[in-house]
C-alpha cells in the first residue's frame, strides 16, 4: 500500500496533467508495489481536487466490463469511475479537442437512475426497476497516463487505469432514450462510423452479458465504502466496442438504430 502523501501527489499530477494535456508515465513503474486499493485511493484523493474547483460527480462509469479486456489488464473484474459534470457534451456539434490528449471513442448504454441502488444484494431487476431509462450513449476515454510507456513500450497496468479515472474524460447522450423493459437491452447493437466509414458495431450482450449486469455489480462493489447509486445518477455500463481513434477534425456517428443516433466532430 501507498502512503497518504504519495497518493496525494500522484492525484495532484494527474489532476494537473489533465489540465495541462501533458501525459505522465506509469505510476506502477515508479511504485511496484501499487495495489488496485491505491489505484482507487490516488482516484477518489483526484475526485477531491475537482470538488475543490466546484466540479461535481454526476454518476459513474463501468470499464473493463468484456472477458477479453479484463484478460488483457490482468484483472478479473470491471473497474470504476466518476463522471464529473465537465465531462458532459452536447452532441450534434463541436467537441473541443483541446479538452483531451489522446481520445478516443466507444460505444455504451447509459442507465439514469430513478432510486438510489444500495448493496449488498443489488441485482440485474434491480436494476431494472431502479431505472427511469436508458439512453445511447459515446465514451471519450483519454490517457493522462500513457498507456504505452514512452521508452519500454509496456502496457500500462491496471493499477494505473484505475488511478486515471479508469481513463473517462467525456460522456455524450442522445438518440432515443428508452424504459429499461420496453426493449431487450442484451440486443442493442450500433454502427459506429468515423469519417462516414464503419469502423466497429457490437451488441450490448458483450457487456457481461446484460448491461445491467455491471450496474449491479458498482451498486455491490462501493456498498462496503458506505457508498450508493443516487437517483438522477447516469452510470455508463460499459463499451461493446473497441475504442476509435480521434483526431482534430474526424467526425464520429454512432447508429444505434431504433434507438437513434449520435453524432459530433472533434474540432
Amino acid at each position: 500500500m501507498l502512503d497518504p502523501s504519495t497518493i496525494t501527489t500522484l492525484a495532484r499530477q494527474l489532476y494537473e496533467a489533465r489540465k495541462t494535456r501533458t501525459q505522465l508515465r506509469h505510476f506502477s513503474m515508479q511504485h511496484p508495489g501499487m495495489t488496485v486499493a491505491d489505484g482507487y485511493a490516488i482516484q477518489q484523493a483526484w475526485v477531491k481536487l475537482e470538488q475543490a474547483d466546484g466540479r461535481r460527480i454526476r454518476g459513474r462509469k463501468i470499464g473493463l466490463t468484456s472477458r477479453a479486456m479484463q484478460q488483457a489488464s490482468q484483472i478479473d473484474e470491471p473497474d470504476y469511475a466518476p463522471l464529473m459534470d465537465d465531462m458532459f457534451f452536447a452532441g450534434g456539434g463541436d467537441i473541443p479537442l483541446d479538452r483531451f490528449i489522446a481520445p478516443r471513442v466507444e460505444v455504451e448504454l447509459a442507465f439514469i437512475l430513478g432510486k438510489p441502488l444500495a448493496g449488498p444484494g443489488v441485482t440485474l431487476f434491480d436494476v431494472l426497476s431502479a431505472t427511469e431509462y436508458v439512453s445511447p450513449a459515446v465514451e471519450i476515454i483519454d490517457a493522462r497516463i500513457e498507456q504505452f510507456d514512452r521508452e519500454t513500450r509496456a502496457m500500462r497496468k491496471v493499477t494505473d487505469t484505475i488511478s486515471d479515472f479508469a481513463a473517462n474524460a467525456g460522456i455524450v447522450l442522445g438518440g432515443r432514450p428508452v424504459k429499461p423493459l420496453d426493449v431487450d437491452l442484451r440486443w442493442v447493437g450500433a454502427l459506429l462510423h468515423k469519417n462516414g466509414v464503419v469502423e466497429e458495431t457490437g451488441l450490448a450482450a458483450a457487456v457481461l452479458n446484460h448491461p445491467a449486469t455491471g450496474v449491479a455489480w458498482l451498486a455491490n462493489k462501493i456498498a462496503p465504502h458506505g457508498e450508493r447509486l443516487e437517483a438522477g445518477d447516469v452510470v455508463l455500463a460499459g463499451s461493446f466496442t473497441r475504442p476509435v481513434v480521434g483526431a482534430l477534425g474526424d467526425s464520429f456517428h454512432v447508429d444505434y438504430g431504433p434507438l437513434g443516433s449520435i453524432s459530433f466532430r472533434f474540432a
